[in-house]
């Protein structure tokens, strides 16, 4: 999938330390996750993640701008995920990649990916601080389901989301 010069693919080895890298750039560095949280390891560990989960990669001119890793129910990675339901995490967009659409296409990918495999619907988990990307569920249809929110080893309150696909 390319759209205004970014292409959305499946991440390469060879991109995983980068895709690492932004993610703990955008989770800690934007102020989402404590930098002495345990989480932070989860968070940069790309190739763990790869093994059991799809990652995808937002590609323009040649660096990895975004990234989301997509979880089936029922896998290590699948926090919230039910019988029926595809799961992403970890959503990332580095500042080089703002307002080119490119959180927007990830997710749509995610939606499309859903669909092809027969998914009934696409999970996330948000938290309270990251409102860039609340505003882009909320924009993209999905519905906040209060009764499935949960709160973070750290305490911190975590938002359920949900979008129905077939």
């Amino acid at each position: 999938m390319s759209d205004a010069g970014v292409t959305i693919r499946d991440v390469e080895p060879r991109e995983y330390a980068a895709v690492g890298a932004l993610t703990v750039d955008v989770y800690v560095g934007e102020g989402h996750v404590n930098p002495e949280s345990p989480y932070v390891a989860e968070l940069g560990d790309t190739a763990t993640r790869a093994a059991s989960a799809e990652i995808l990669v937002a590609v323009a001119d040649g660096d990895v701008v975004g990234s989301v890793t997509v979880a089936r129910a029922g896998t290590e990675f699948a926090d919230i995920a039910r019988e029926g339901e595809l799961e992403f995490r970890m959503l990332v967009v580095g500042k080089q990649g703002r307002g080119l659409g490119v959180g927007t296409a990830l997710v749509r990918k995610v939606i499309d990916i859903a669909r092809t495999e027969g998914w009934r619907a696409v999970v996330l988990t948000t938290m309270p601080t990251m409102l860039d990307a609340r505003r882009l569920y909320d924009r993209l249809g999905f519905e906040h389901v209060p009764e499935r929110d949960w709160k973070a080893m750290s305490g911190l309150p975590l938002t359920v989301m949900r979008l129905p696909v077939n």
